[in-house]
């Protein structure tokens, strides 16, 4: 390195990462910094007066940098799991990630399963949710596509919604409001080998319906008890709808078993909580799917098939603690420990953290349980 005279009495500085300190420095001196950047040497000969100009200069321009960095980093405030009331009063969920930039979405609409959101996209501070469906004519061409647009504001942990649809030449329609809360992030996945069980509960006593009800009490009742076992009978009429019924107690976490037969093609659910599904129906013989038997109904595949066929009694051994479900089929565990991202169709309502009762799916077809025992988790 070159040396420099220096005019007037000096004190050297090095510079740590581009940063560095005036305080050792006199008014009006000169002086030589040097910092190594790879292999290049880097000498200033500044006035202190110049340096302080600059430093400043810097400092601000490096507080916006900074701060816009961390604005551009921030994660969208919509990114979440939130547990819808849609309009009606019915049960809906959202699940909004980012990947890379790119938002999407997942959605549950009352009933049916969980499906993905056409284009979701920002406008300012609202999210805008597209969604698409086609009728169900064979010729696509002659199809006609029905778009629905959801809109969404967020304050605080709870979102205002508002939905319309639309069709090519036509009017918008069905317009309406409805809400969403976020859901509180999942406990961790609980030590199951640690849970402490309270009192086995029969929450059918083998005789007749007590401590049971419909879900819906306009609906017909096709459930009745015979040689100790409880089975729906839905004669399908026009414009006859049967209903699911449910325990009037409730509880929170627990075990759940019983023995269950479908007929052939039949489809019933156990409800736990009155929101998460375990899907039971004829499945025999199938690939494996979220919407087979045992499965937690649209979000959770089964390992493994371990349906019986049409007919035949089974066996259900179910698990509900701090939002995370384990099911054995047939002495076969075919989900152990999962979580359970919001509720499923048919749920009596969205809110996960609420107790709600053990109910069955009637509205379907026939379906017959013995043997209904629940040991309640004892926190």
């Amino acid at each position: 390195m070159p040396l420099y005279s220096i005019a007037r009495p000096t004190r050297f500085v090095t510079l740590f990462s581009s940063a560095f300190s005036l305080s050792t420095l006199r008014q009006g001196a000169y002086f030589v910094a040097t910092e190594s950047i790879g292999k290049t040497q880097l000498h200033l000969i500044m006035n202190i007066r110049s340096i302080s100009r600059r430093f400043a200069i810097l400092s601000s321009v490096a507080l916006v940098t900074i701060s816009s960095a961390l604005g551009a980093g921030s994660p969208n405030q919509f990114i979440g799991h939130w547990a819808l009331t849609i309009p009606g009063g019915g049960a809906g969920w959202l699940g909004v990630t980012e990947n890379q930039g790119k938002l999407s979405a997942n959605i549950l609409w009352g009933g049916g399963s969980v499906v993905p959101v056409t284009k979701v996209a920002m406008n300012g501070d609202t999210l805008l949710l597209t969604r698409e469906s086609r009728s169900g004519r064979r010729n696509a061409a002659e199809a006609v596509v029905t778009t629905e647009t959801i809109t969404a504001k967020r304050e605080g942990d709870t979102l205002k919604l508002a939905t319309v649809k639309s069709r090519p030449n036509q009017a918008e329609f069905e317009k309406a409001d409805f809400t969403g809360k976020r859901t509180p992030p999942l406990p961790s996945k609980p030590d199951l080998s640690k849970l402490k069980f309270g009192e086995p509960i029969k929450l059918f006593n083998g005789h007749d319906l007590t401590g049971w009800k419909l879900t819906n009490l306009r609906a017909a009742n096709g459930w009745v008890v015979k040689d100790g076992v409880l089975s729906n009978d839905p004669v399908q009429e026009q414009g006859k709808n049967y209903g699911n019924i449910r325990t009037e107690r409730e509880f929170e976490d627990f075990n759940l078993t019983t023995d269950v037969m479908v007929p052939p093609r039949g489809n019933s659910g156990i409800y736990l909580r009155g929101i998460y599904e375990v899907q039971v129906g004829d499945t025999h013989g199938r690939p494996l799917d979220s919407h087979n038997m045992g499965a937690i109904y649209s979000r959770i595949t089964p390992t493994e098939a371990a349906e019986k066929p049409a007919g035949e009694w089974q066996t259900l051994d179910i698990t509900l603690v701090d939002r995370h479900a384990t099911v054995i089929l047939n002495g076969k565990k075919i989900i152990d420990n999962q979580p359970v991202l919001g509720c499923t169709g048919g749920a009596l309502w969205s809110d996960p953290l609420r107790t709600g009762p053990i109910y069955l799916q009637g509205d379907h077809s026939g379906v017959s349980y013995r043997n209904l025992v629940l040991r309640p988790v004892v926190k």
